[in-house]
């Protein structure tokens, strides 16, 4: 839920409210699942088996970090509080409270603060745990061949269920001495049955079909034992169904039963041992059951319950991306919550990246505080921004709007005199109109001075109007020219007559003070008219422009986010690619969140600076790529070939996310007949319509 803010945008919220709640219904982000592993061994003492054991923890951490899942110990308390709610399924009536301290104190054992108010295990079928009804059934796999889906299906059912799978590795060389005892059992019986053709007068070659079929397995099965770095383990696969009534419970075991039997296999009720199966599936690693089944490796391995990652927070700033193409769950994500939370968004032209980035400006607007500012080369996010009543300021000569390269304000910066990092922009500002690199020392030095002059000046008279612009700063330095009668400063005079054209000349459009609203929480910068001769310089008083607004929001503590449509532009100029390099390195510290929009990769990369951005971003979404591009990202961001389909040939909205390490697909369809995606999309004849 959205909740309305009596603004002129409810009703928008409310619209964007009914598509979650549409696109929530199609999955199970309801249904919280959570997966523990118990493992134990054989030891002479607790003092060697701790040590092996914390040895082997660590192992297991290590491979599941590799696979790329989270995983964290359980101390005894949190192993408490897991059976005390194990025991009180689809209940929150009781708190869970304990202390270690009482136990000493109280007489008490652990069990006495986790056991629910009652058992009752009278019935053979099913049995009674507080005020719910439960049944526990045994997993026969009868199937020739396992499905991974199966354990996906079980996880999915809208109930509360416990699935629980004892697993025991059995030494290697004792399982292969048992595999050959079973085929030595197998020909004997073969050789029995020939005699007893020939002695019928039958075809030796004619015996029992199971027979031959059970020889050939077992064969194979020594095979893989013995060169395929197969293992056999002993498996016993429980499943817990609850109820809040006896009919509930009956429904949901059919249910699963059906599963069962939808995979070739059976789900058997556990008759009189209800409760030796109910203890079973505590994760305490004993198991009461002696139901088990011999497995390979492999065919262990298709219950590793690790189907698909979700990816669903619930903080009340995380943003809507789409739903998990696996499980139709919605993914939900607050970039905050990263280490570096700058992104990327790359795809093919008509991927949808302008549309992903429009959808998360709307959705940050109407959920949280923050500031947004767009630097936007072909003029796509205006509607977007006229629609959230922000300020459009189109950066061109026929255009009124202007904005003052000049503006300085007290919190520019982080120390108390923001002038030397305002002089530092008006440095490169120089570099862009002269050229790159080419400013002598003299010339550094003259522009400093006039520098200082002007805004020594205005911080003595901090009006509106007498903020400086363009044309001061010329008038510095000619005072610096004209400062000494026996000569004339070249420096200075050559400085002067670089920025002439942009003070008196054809190209004056930066020489005004700002007569927008640029505090407005919603700007957007239009650069499409600027002209090849404006557009490097433009983008360059952009960035100065959020650097500034970054700056002052910094110490009111509200976040700042800045998006950078056709990205590629800014990187070909070296100084405005320097310039986003650093954006990328140090917005995090200050409350900034960049976010980059651009087409092929390998254009991205041709600048020197991409590398950085790269490994400062840790939120990409990537659309649909060129084939090209798909190999450098798969080598960049480690992605897997079967992941790396999703953006191949996808259709709008469709890729992949890339959130810190979590790499997983999305899809990202609006309802084209809603308000909110007239105002979003760019596509020629549907722009047409808002």
């Amino acid at each position: 839920m959205v909740p309305p803010r009596g603004d002129d945008f409810d009703e928008i919220r409310r619209e964007y409210t009914e598509m979650l709640q549409t696109q929530l219904a199609k999955g199970n982000n309801g249904l919280k699942k959570t997966r523990y592993i118990t493992f134990g061994i054989e030891a002479e003492s607790y003092r060697v088996a701790k040590q092996r054991l914390e040895r082997i923890e660590l192992d297991i951490l290590h491979n599941f970090k590799q696979l790329g899942v989270s995983a964290a110990s359980l101390s005894g308390k949190e192993r408490l509080q897991l059976m005390h709610g194990i025991f009180r399924m689809g209940s929150q009536e009781e708190a869970f409270r304990f202390d270690w301290k009482l136990l000493a104190a109280s007489g008490l054992s652990t069990k006495d603060f986790v056991a629910p108010s009652s058992f009752e295990f009278r019935e053979g079928r099913s049995f009674r745990m507080g005020k719910r009804f439960g049944a526990i059934s045994f997993l026969s796999i009868l199937a020739p061949e396992l499905n991974d889906r199966m354990l996906a299906d079980f996880l999915d059912m809208q109930s509360s269920l416990i699935v629980s799978m004892h697993i025991q590795s059995i030494d290697q060389n004792e399982a292969i001495k048992t595999i050959k005892r079973k085929i030595t059992d197998l020909d004997k019986m073969k050789i029995e049955e020939q005699k007893k053709a020939v002695r019928s007068g039958y075809d030796m070659d004619i015996i029992p079909s199971d027979l031959a079929t059970y020889g050939g397995e077992a064969k194979s099965l020594l095979k893989e034992l013995q060169s395929r770095n197969e293992r056999m383990f002993l498996v016993t696969f429980l499943i817990v169904n609850t109820g809040e009534t006896k009919q509930q419970l009956e429904n949901d075991a059919f249910q699963a039963a059906g599963i069962a039997q939808k995979y070739n296999c059976a789900l058997v009720r556990l008759d009189f041992q209800q409760e030796q199966g109910l203890m079973s599936s505590l994760p305490l690693g004993n198991s009461l059951v002696p139901i088990q089944r011999s497995l390979t490796t492999s065919s262990t391995a298709i219950f590793v319950p690790f189907m698909s990652q979700e990816l669903c927070q619930r903080g009340p700033e995380a943003l809507y991306y789409g739903i998990n193409p696996l499980s139709n769950n919605l993914i939900m994500v607050d970039r905050k919550l990263l280490k570096n939370p700058n992104g990327l968004i790359l795809g093919t032209p008509g991927s949808g990246k302008s549309f992903a980035a429009k959808r998360e400006m709307f959705i940050v607007f109407i959920l949280t505080g923050d500031d947004m500012i767009v630097c936007d080369p072909e003029g796509e996010y205006a509607p977007l921004v006229s629609e959230l009543h922000g300020q459009v300021i189109r950066i061109a000569p026929t255009s009124g709007e202007r904005v003052n390269p000049m503006d300085i304000h007290a919190n520019y910066c982080d120390g108390d005199n923001p002038i030397p990092l305002k002089i530092n922009f008006l440095m490169s500002l120089f570099e862009i109109i002269v050229s790159p690199g080419t400013l002598t020392f003299g010339q550094k030095s003259v522009i400093e001075k006039a520098a200082r002059t002007v805004y020594t000046r205005y911080f003595a008279d901090r009006r509106a109007d007498n903020m400086p612009t363009l044309t001061d700063l010329h008038a510095a330095l000619i005072e610096i020219r004209d400062a000494n009668p026996t000569y004339r400063d070249e420096d200075a005079d050559n400085m002067a007559k670089a920025i002439d054209p942009y003070v008196h000349g054809a190209f004056n459009l930066f020489n005004h003070r700002t007569n927008v609203d640029v505090q407005n929480r919603l700007v957007c910068f239009d650069t499409k008219e600027a002209g090849s001769q404006l557009k490097t310089l433009a983008m360059h008083v952009i960035q100065d422009h959020v650097w500034g607004r970054v700056s002052a929001n910094r110490a009111q503590k509200r976040a700042t986010r800045y998006y950078i449509d056709e990205f590629h532009l800014l990187l070909k100029d070296e100084i405005t690619a320097a310039y986003s390099a650093e954006i990328w390195k140090r917005f995090r510290k200050w409350g900034g969140i960049p976010t980059a929009i651009t087409q092929n990769v390998k254009d991205l990369l041709n600048s020197k600076q991409a590398e950085n951005i790269f490994e400062n971003s840790d939120f990409i979404l990537l659309l649909n790529q060129a084939p090209g591009d798909r190999a450098i990202l798969a080598k960049l961001l480690n992605i897997s070939p079967h992941q790396l389909s999703y953006v191949t040939h996808s259709g709008e909205g469709e890729g992949l996310i890339v959130y810190g390490d979590t790499i997983l697909p999305f899809l990202d369809h609006f309802n084209k007949e809603s308000r909110l995606y007239q105002v979003m999309t760019t596509k020629p004849g549907e722009a047409d319509i808002c």
